[in-house]
């Protein structure tokens, strides 16, 4: 079949050939919004009088057709067109005949799929938002539960200091926050109009730009046709966005996958989102935690393989660029897959307070509050440090932890500890003293919450 720009050429390609040059396959899932952009170009050809008002009336009713009948299967994309836009043309024609033609007056395929990917993008950067903020409610309600559950902090993957679950949950949320705020401020530069750039010089026609960048919802125009064409930053962006969550989310993985081991047993992950073994019966898997941190390599080659993609390309178009489709696409899928699978997962763990408060025992997390205990007696800081070591020493050597080692023992380190003691170093209390904002006091983890809740209600 020959192709719609044959004309210079015969249009005639080796198959393989145009096997490898087809892009269908992929960008078919950008219909939608390549028939919105065809349906505002062809109402802004009839404003401006490049075309007839009756002939734009006609091709937006034959694009709304076959929007609705690809929408209801009745019609199917051909595969052995070369893109979606050759495939939306070609349908397009066959059913208006020349009026069909009409419709890439003042247009070029270099605008128009740059078109297609900002608004594709957009589409899907709105979706991938609501999902982070659906994770971040599912984190919230977890937090709320956890405010009295104590557990061990880390630093170095070695217990450190006493925290609360809570406390530790809402690190990722406000990780996660920060990541709805970086895809928001990325849509903001992705929201610009190219169409109108045609192929990298614009066009004779005397066309609106601005009025089909309104019509589609745009909120400027691109101010450089050459740029128009030839940027894709908007999908690196996007990439980078999507790379910084799936850290993210990878990390966060790597917390529960060691929370549910038998190691540590902190959470129990629901059955829906664990698998058994073929050949060892006792075992459950947290595989859907492992697939989400094994994935955030796949998103960080996508990004990788876009930059390098674009590193070497002369301005304007080339057809490397048909390149950015598969990486971006892929991260979208990956991304929204990876965080459909992560917020039910985390509305339905179950927290295990008794083990976390075990360990944050046995770990003498409040050896820190030992030695300001020391210290708010008058004794150097120092000096109180190589004490409450000695004791801690002592504890592991005899079994015992901080909390249930005798007073006299510890009179016999120094004459400064009191019956007061014990209340001072409880872990409840040593969490309650955490009173600097951000911390782990029962205060700052709900002024957390409430900052969480109003960030999550206006947006």
């Amino acid at each position: 079949m020959a192709k719609m720009w044959a004309g210079r050429t015969a249009g005639e390609v080796d198959r393989i050939a145009d096997d490898f040059n087809s892009s269908i396959g992929f960008d078919s899932r950008m219909y939608r919004q390549d028939i919105r952009g065809s349906m505002a170009h062809a109402a802004m050809l009839g404003a401006q009088r490049i075309i007839s008002e009756r002939e734009a009336e006609t091709l937006i009713a034959g694009l709304e057709e076959i929007l609705s009948d690809l929408e209801s299967g009745k019609l199917e994309i051909d595969l052995s067109c070369e893109d979606i836009h050759m495939f939306v043309e070609q349908e397009l024609t066959a059913r208006l005949g020349d009026v069909g033609k009409k419709l890439h007056t003042a247009r070029s395929r270099n605008d128009q799929v740059a078109l297609d990917m900002r608004m594709y993008l957009r589409d899907e950067t709105d979706s991938v938002i609501e999902k982070i903020r659906a994770l971040i409610g599912a984190l919230l309600a977890q937090a709320k539960e956890g405010r009295e559950v104590i557990m061990p902090g880390y630093t170095h993957l070695q217990r450190a200091q006493p925290i609360t679950f809570a406390h530790h949950l809402l690190a990722y949320a406000m990780m996660l926050l920060r990541d709805a705020d970086r895809f928001a401020d990325t849509k903001k530069r992705m929201n610009v109009s190219p169409i109108g750039s045609c192929a990298l010089a614009g066009t004779t026609y005397d066309t609106d730009r601005w009025f089909e960048a309104k019509q589609l919802g745009f909120a400027d125009v691109c101010r450089n046709s050459i740029d128009g064409v030839s940027d894709r930053d908007f999908c690196v962006e996007f990439l980078s966005s999507a790379a910084t969550l799936m850290m993210h989310l990878s990390r966060f993985s790597e917390e529960l996958i060691l929370w549910s081991s038998w190691e540590f047993k902190f959470v129990e992950l629901s059955d829906a989102y664990t698998t058994g073994s073929s050949i060892m019966p006792q075992k459950k898997n947290p595989d859907m935690a492992e697939l989400i941190r094994g994935k955030t390599g796949r998103v960080y080659g996508d990004l990788m393989a876009l930059l390098t993609t674009l590193k070497g390309l002369p301005l304007a178009y080339n057809k490397d660029m048909q390149e950015d489709k598969e990486s971006v696409f892929d991260a979208v899928d990956t991304v929204k897959m990876c965080l459909d699978v992560m917020i039910p997962m985390i509305a339905g763990m179950k927290p295990l307070p008794e083990n976390m408060k075990a360990a944050a025992q046995k770990g003498f997390i409040n050896a820190t509050d030992l030695a300001d205990y020391l210290v708010k007696k008058g004794l150097p800081f120092r000096s109180a440090y190589k004490i409450s070591g000695q004791i801690v020493a002592l504890c592991i050597a005899q079994g015992e932890v901080l909390e249930t080692l005798p007073l006299e023992i510890y009179r016999t380190y120094s004459e400064l500890f009191d019956d007061d003691l014990y209340a001072d170093i409880d872990l409840w209390t040593c969490v309650k003293k955490r009173i600097s904002e951000g911390g782990a006091s029962p205060e700052s983890v709900d002024a957390q919450i409430s900052f969480v809740e109003e960030k999550l209600k206006n947006g």
